[in-house]
């Protein structure tokens, strides 16, 4: 007998017909499938009702085909495919965590993060100061040559720096000089000189009026390199710049004290306006009221913050003392003192905003020496300030006469003075 439905023949079987039906009126009766093992069924007493079962999923052989072992039904036991990775369905993982389904990755590590994260601000904070540091090199103004200066002393212990405030109008409108009384003279004079020593025993500020009476000594020229004797003329101390410039300055310096200059550092009267201003003023307290119109000098006594124009007009105030140049010197020691000091500051120095424009209005008009470095501008902006600051001194020259209206050094305490600079040692002598 045939296991084929009626209308199949054996031919059929070895033709091409398979899938294609049969030409029967009748439905084709299921096949038989040899692999597919049905699973055994107790057998039901008479007269019972048929048993309800659920269908169940075909069961296959060892091989999954029969017995087949080359046969892959596609199927891997254990195992449930999707976007768990193997987890259970659920999406826990089997942790007793419900996660709905997302995939938990590991915990950040903020050590690493930390670090990164300060790394990268050590590297921001040394590009910017690296660029602040070569931008603000770029201003100095190095125009001094101090090898031209000839027959120089011998070199001491610590740093000798010679700061000159001249009465240069250079940049200044017809607005600007109006304003600052700073008349409309042509050239430029040195309204103060002071000598600044930066040593182990703390810095010291010695101011030198400018009616000093000192020697031209022989000298090189500047601009022409020809090389003039000395006629033993005396003259005040600011002809020499008038003269020859800052190398025959610090000529006649050095010659009448014996004391060399390491460094030569001069600003004019407009950069030292602004600068004031760029800070937000100086506060300064004035014991004692004072006018002076030549200046535009009109103050009171107390605490006061003195704006660009203010300050100026402070520290060229001359005609309102007796003491004449003696006491504007005073004033002057007072100021760069207090400047420094209120300078200097974190709120100056961390704040961008008062920090550039205040080193772009200073290093505008700084005229240093060939060899003055940023660092060693800014080691002496910290001595001036440490004047103040309990450890340094200021003082005036030691003067023991007067002779023509010109102001007399006390060359023996001159001598004194210059000996203890010299070794670094703490300056014990005063001022007459």
């Amino acid at each position: 007998m045939s296991d084929w439905p009626d209308g199949r023949t054996d031919d059929n079987r070895s033709g091409n017909r398979y899938g294609q039906g049969s030409d029967n009126d009748r439905p084709e009766s299921a096949r038989v499938m040899r692999h597919v093992q049905r699973p055994s069924v107790p057998p039901q007493p008479r007269g019972a009702a048929p048993r309800q079962r659920r269908p169940e999923p075909p069961q296959y052989g060892p091989g999954g085909n029969g017995g087949d072992a080359t046969y892959d039904s596609g199927y891997n036991t254990g195992q449930v495919y999707g976007g768990n990775n193997g987890r259970r369905a659920g999406g826990n993982g089997g942790d007793g965590r419900n996660d709905g389904g997302r995939v938990q990755g590991p915990p950040p590590d903020w050590r690493r993060r930390i670090k990164i994260g300060s790394l990268t601000l050590v590297v921001v904070v040394l590009a910017v100061s690296i660029g602040t540091y070569f931008w603000a090199d770029s201003k100095l103004k190095r125009e001094v040559d101090l090898s031209k200066v000839i027959e120089r002393p011998e070199g001491g212990d610590g740093t000798n720096y010679l700061i000159v405030g001249s009465d240069s109008r250079e940049g200044m409108t017809a607005e600007d000089k109006k304003k600052l009384h700073t008349g409309s003279a042509e050239g430029k004079r040195t309204d103060s000189m002071m000598i600044l020593h930066d040593g182990s025993n703390g810095p010291t500020l010695i101011s030198l009026p400018r009616d000093s009476n000192v020697e031209i000594p022989s000298f090189k020229g500047s601009e022409s390199g020809k090389l003039y004797q000395g006629r033993g003329r005396f003259t005040k101390l600011n002809a020499a710049y008038a003269m020859d410039g800052p190398e025959l300055l610090v000529r006649t310096v050095e010659f009448n004290t014996g004391l060399r200059i390491d460094h030569y550092v001069e600003i004019g009267f407009g950069g030292f306006a602004k600068i004031v201003d760029a800070i937000g003023g100086v506060e300064l307290d004035i014991p004692k009221a004072f006018k002076d119109k030549k200046s535009g000098a009109d103050f009171q006594a107390g605490k006061q913050t003195l704006n660009g124009e203010q300050s100026l007009a402070f520290v060229r105030t001359r005609y309102a003392f007796a003491g004449s140049d003696l006491d504007r010197t005073k004033n002057q020691q007072k100021f760069l003192a207090a400047l420094a000091s209120q300078t200097a500051t974190p709120s100056t120095i961390l704040n961008p905003f008062k920090l550039y424009p205040t080193m772009g209005a200073g290093l505008d008009t700084l005229i240093v020496d060939k060899d003055m470095s940023l660092w060693s501008l800014s080691q002496m902006f910290f001595a001036m300030k440490g004047v103040t600051g309990g450890d340094g001194t200021s003082m005036n020259m030691p003067i023991s006469g007067s002779v023509g209206g010109n102001l007399v050094w006390d060359k023996a305490k001159v001598k004194q003075l210059v000996e203890q600079l010299k070794n670094d040692e703490k300056v014990t002598v005063t001022e007459n």
